[in-house]
C-alpha cells in the first residue's frame, strides 16, 4: 500500500493497494464493479493510475462487466434485502430460536466488523443476518469508548461521498448500528487496556472480511449470542479463543467456558496457565498466588516396581542405585490423581470403598514389572489426612509426585478393561498407570489451582475420567462397593501388645492385671493353633505376600481363608534389625517376593502365634535363595526332618561358607558362629564394672559402673509404695516369670527372677509384674540381671 495524496480539508489519506504486484483499484474497476470519481475542480488531487482506471472502465462498459450489464433487470436482481440487524435491536432476532436449530452445527458466516478482540460482528450465511458474537469462554481487553463529539463528527463526515465527492442526494435514515454507535456511548471518553489494541489487530488480522465457522455454544440472559469462531488457516482451521489466550491476549472466563465441550474448556485453560508461566503479554505483571507445590525438573528415572501402598502410590526400586541402598526404593505417588484410602489397622481405620480393588488392580499389572518414572512435583501436605498442609505447619511432610509408564500393556486373566490407547503426541513413553487407574474408575482427578503443579499429561487423566463417569465404572458406579472381611491375627496380637502396654500403665497397681497380662499372651497363639489345621489340609497353599517384616519373617495373606497371618522360614534365620547385612536380606525379599503370589507349606506354629514352614515362589524355595546370598543360616537344633528340601538348604549355605559371602565374610572352618554373627576380630575391652552376686565357682553378676539406664530404673523402683498386700490367689508366678520382690536384707525392691516353684522364699507383698516385666523389656541391655 502507498500514499498517492492527501485532502487536508477533510483530513483523509489516499492511495493505491495491491495484492502482490496487482493493483486492486484497477481489478475492481474492471470487472465493473466500481466506476472512477469525476474528478471536478480537483485536478491536482488524482490517482497516478487514473489514465488506466478510465481506460479500463471503458473496457468494462462495453463488455457490459458488473454495474454495466446490458442484461434487462439485472441491476434490480443484484441489490441484496437483508434482514433486519440484530445489532442493537434484540427483537429482530429470536437468539434461541436460532440456538436450538443450530446448537453445535458449525454455520458459515463473514465478519463484517471486529469490535474487541474478543468480539466479532458477523453476516450469518446464507440469510446474511447481521449479528454480533461473542467469543466463548475467553474476554479480550476492551477497546474502551470515545467521546459523543467524536462520534458526531464521524457521522456527519459519512455524509461524504468515500473520495471525498459530496452527494446533492439526501441520505437515507440512520441504521440501527449507527444508532447504536450514537446513543451508547456516553460523553466521557475511556482508553482502551493495556493490550486492548494488539488483541483487536490480532482478530482483524485473521477473521475480518474473512469466511469463518461459527458454532454457537449459548445465549446469555441478554440475548446475546456466545459462540467459537474458526477461521482457515492453510488446509486447517484454528480456534480464535485458542488463539488469543495462547498469545497472552486474552483470559480464561469460567462462566462462558461453562458452555463449552469439556475438551475445550480443558484446551484454554491449559492455554491460560501456560501464558501465565510465560508471562505473555496480559499476563506481563502477573504474581502468581503462592503454592505449595515445587516442580521436580530433570529427575527421570527407570526401576523395578516391588511394592504397590495404595491405588495411587507405589515404591519403586531405582535401577541408577546400588542394590542394597537405603536409597534404592523410591516412593511414588501419582501425579493429580486421588485414589479412596487403605486405612490404617492400627488406628482402627478401615479401608474405603475400592481400596482394596484399586491396589490389586495395580498389584496384578505392575508389581515385578520395570516402569519409567518421569517426577514432576512434590507437595507438603498434613500428616493428620493427607490434604494440602499450609507453609511453615511443622506436622507436615513432603511428598513426590510423577507419572509411572509401562512400556506395553499387560492383559491380566479375566480383566476385561481395555488399555488407554498410546498418545499420538510421541512424548508419553508407554502406557500413562495414572490414566489406567482413572480410566477403571478406581481414582479421580484432582482439581489443582490455576498455578498449582501437575501431571503433564492432566488432559488425558481428564479425558480417562470422562469415560468411566460415563461408563459408571467402578468409584462411578450406582451399585454397593464390594465389601472384603479379612481376619487378620498378625494384628490381633499387635494389638494385644499395645493393649497390655497400656493397661500396664493404667492397672500398675491392680491385681487384675496379671490375669490379664496372661490372656493376652495366650490370645494370639491359641488363634493361631485353631486356624493351623486348616492350613495343613493341603500340602501346598497358595498365599499373597503382603508385607517382608525381616530376611526371613512375613506377612500373609491367605485368599482362600480371607486371613493374614505372621509366617517364618522353619530353621533358617536372618540378622535382627539394624545388624549388618539384615537390611540388605530385608531389601533381597523385597525385590523377589513382595506382594508376589507364593506356596507355603507350613509345619508349625510358635508361641507367639507365628506360622514356621516352607515357602516358594516360581518352584524356587526362597530359604535357599537367601541362604546362597550369605543372608541367613541354618538354625535346625530342634531338628531338621520335618523341613522340605533340607539337602537343598545345607548345599545354599555350604556355597555361601566356602565363598565367604556376607555374613560368613570373616567365617573360618570350625569355628562356632552365634546367632549368625560373624566372628569379630578379637579385640579386647576393658570396663569398670561393680560385681553385685557371687554365685561361686568363677561365676557372677556384674553392673558397668556409672550406667545411667541402671541408676534411673533404680530410682524408679524406689520411688514404689507398696504397702498393700495382695489378694490371695489373684497373682502365681511361674517359673521364668520377672517379678519384683522385697528383699529382707535391706527391705529394698528388686527385680527378680523365679527360678524354681519355692515361692515361700520371698516375702512377696503388693506386686506389679507387668510393670517390671515393662521396666525389663525396656531396659533389657542393662548390666544387672538377678
Amino acid at each position: 500500500m502507498r500514499v498517492d495524496y492527501t485532502v487536508p480539508s477533510i483530513g483523509r489519506e489516499f492511495g493505491s493497494v495491491f495484492l502482490g504486484d496487482k493493483n486492486v483499484a484497477l481489478m475492481v474497476v474492471s470487472e465493473g464493479w466500481a466506476k472512477v470519481r469525476e474528478q471536478g475542480q480537483q485536478k491536482g488531487e488524482a490517482s497516478p493510475f487514473l489514465q488506466e482506471l478510465l481506460r479500463l472502465e471503458d473496457q468494462a462498459k462495453e463488455q457490459g462487466l458488473g454495474r454495466w450489464s446490458k442484461v434487462p433487470g439485472a441491476a434490480e436482481a443484484s441489490i441484496r434485502n437483508l434482514p433486519p440487524s440484530a445489532i442493537g435491536d434484540p427483537s429482530n432476532l429470536d437468539a434461541m430460536g436460532l440456538l436450538a436449530a443450530n446448537k453445535g452445527r458449525p454455520m458459515q458466516g463473514i465478519v463484517e466488523q471486529v469490535r474487541d478482540g474478543s468480539t466479532i460482528r458477523v453476516y450469518l450465511l446464507p440469510d446474511f443476518q447481521f449479528v454480533q458474537v461473542f467469543v466463548a469462554g475467553i474476554q479480550a481487553p476492551s477497546m474502551g469508548r470515545r467521546a459523543v463529539t467524536e462520534i458526531a463528527a464521524e457521522t456527519e463526515g459519512k455524509t461524504e461521498e468515500p473520495n471525498g465527492d459530496v452527494s446533492a442526494q439526501s441520505r437515507a435514515p440512520l441504521t440501527s448500528a449507527q444508532r447504536l454507535a450514537v446513543s451508547a456511548v456516553s460523553s466521557a471518553e475511556v482508553s482502551p487496556d493495556p493490550f486492548g489494541v494488539e488483541a483487536k489487530y490480532f482478530t482483524e488480522l485473521r477473521v475480518l472480511n474473512r469466511d469463518v465457522r461459527i458454532v454457537l455454544e449459548g445465549v446469555d440472559k441478554f440475548s446475546n449470542l456466545i459462540g467459537s469462531v474458526y477461521y482457515p488457516d492453510g488446509d486447517s482451521a484454528k480456534d480464535l479463543a485458542l488463539e488469543l489466550v495462547e498469545n497472552g491476549l486474552a483470559k480464561f472466563v469460567e462462566w462462558s467456558a461453562n458452555m463449552m465441550e469439556e475438551d475445550a474448556k480443558r484446551r484454554l485453560k491449559a492455554a491460560e496457565l501456560q501464558a501465565k508461566k510465560s508471562r505473555l503479554r496480559f499476563w506481563t505483571n502477573y504474581v502468581p498466588p503462592a503454592t505449595n507445590s515445587k516442580a521436580i525438573h530433570d529427575q527421570n528415572f527407570t526401576g523395578k516396581v516391588v511394592e504397590v501402598v495404595s491405588g495411587d502410590c507405589i515404591i519403586v526400586a531405582d535401577d541408577s542405585v546400588p542394590y542394597g541402598s537405603p536409597l534404592a526404593e523410591r516412593r511414588v505417588n501419582l501425579s493429580s490423581i486421588r485414589c479412596p484410602k487403605m486405612g490404617n489397622p492400627r488406628r482402627d481405620e478401615k479401608p474405603a470403598p475400592y481400596a482394596r480393588e484399586a491396589r490389586e488392580f495395580l498389584r496384578t499389572r505392575l508389581i515385578g514389572r520395570q516402569v519409567n518414572v518421569q517426577m514432576e512435583y512434590s507437595r507438603k501436605v498434613s500428616m493428620a489426612d493427607g490434604s494440602a498442609a499450609a507453609t511453615g505447619i511443622a506436622d507436615s511432610r513432603v511428598m513426590d509426585f510423577g507419572s509411572v509408564f509401562l512400556s506395553s500393556p499387560i492383559k491380566v486373566e479375566g480383566d476385561d478393561t481395555p488399555s488407554p490407547a498410546t498418545p499420538t503426541s510421541g512424548s508419553q513413553p508407554g502406557v500413562n498407570i495414572a490414566e489406567l487407574v482413572v480410566a477403571r474408575g478406581f481414582g479421580t482427578v484432582i482439581r489443582h489451582r490455576d498455578f498449582e503443579e501437575r501431571s503433564n499429561y492432566y488432559d488425558a487423566l481428564l479425558a480417562a475420567e470422562s469415560r468411566a463417569i460415563a461408563g459408571k465404572k467402578g468409584l462411578h458406579s450406582a451399585k454397593d462397593p464390594p465389601v472384603m472381611h479379612i481376619t487378620d491375627l498378625l494384628m490381633v496380637r499387635s494389638i494385644m501388645i499395645v493393649l497390655k502396654y497400656f493397661l500396664t500403665i493404667v492397672f500398675t497397681l491392680k491385681p487384675l492385671l496379671s490375669m490379664l497380662s496372661a490372656c493376652f499372651i495366650q490370645a494370639p497363639a491359641k488363634r493361631a493353633r485353631e486356624f493351623l489345621p486348616y492350613l495343613q489340609k493341603s500340602r501346598r497353599v497358595p498365599a499373597l505376600v503382603e508385607y517382608v517384616l525381616s530376611g526371613h519373617r512375613f506377612k500373609l495373606l491367605i485368599p482362600k481363608d480371607t486371613c493374614s497371618i505372621a509366617f517364618s522360614f522353619s530353621g533358617v534365620r536372618c540378622r535382627g534389625r539394624d545388624e549388618p547385612y539384615s537390611d540388605e536380606a530385608i531389601s533381597l525379599m523385597r525385590r523377589k517376593i513382595m506382594q508376589r503370589d507364593v506356596e507355603i507349606e507350613v509345619e508349625t506354629v510358635d508361641r507367639t502365634g507365628t506360622f514356621l514352614g516352607s515357602m516358594w515362589e516360581s518352584k524356587t524355595n526362597l530359604a535357599v535363595t537367601l541362604l546362597e546370598a550369605g543372608l541367613a543360616k541354618l538354625q535346625t537344633s530342634f531338628g531338621s526332618e520335618r523341613i522340605p528340601d533340607i539337602n537343598l538348604l545345607e548345599q545354599a549355605e555350604k556355597s555361601a561358607k566356602s565363598q565367604k559371602l556376607k555374613i560368613w565374610e570373616n567365617y573360618v572352618e570350625g569355628e562356632e558362629v552365634s546367632n549368625g554373627a560373624a566372628v569379630e576380630s578379637k579385640q579386647k575391652e576393658v570396663l569398670k564394672v561393680m560385681v553385685t552376686e557371687v554365685l561361686g565357682g568363677g561365676k557372677f553378676y556384674v553392673q558397668t559402673v556409672g550406667d545411667q539406664k541402671v541408676a534411673s530404673i533404680q530410682q524408679q523402683l524406689d520411688s514404689l509404695n507398696l504397702q498393700e498386700a495382695p489378694v490371695v490367689g489373684a497373682f502365681n508366678p511361674k517359673k521364668g516369670d520377672i517379678v519384683l520382690a522385697q528383699f529382707s536384707a535391706d527391705n529394698s525392691w528388686n527385680r527378680a527372677m523365679v527360678s524354681a516353684h519355692m515361692i515361700h522364699r520371698f516375702q512377696l507383698q503388693k506386686t506389679s509384674r507387668s510393670l517390671s516385666e515393662l521396666l525389663y523389656q525396656q531396659e533389657s541391655h542393662t548390666q544387672f540381671s538377678v
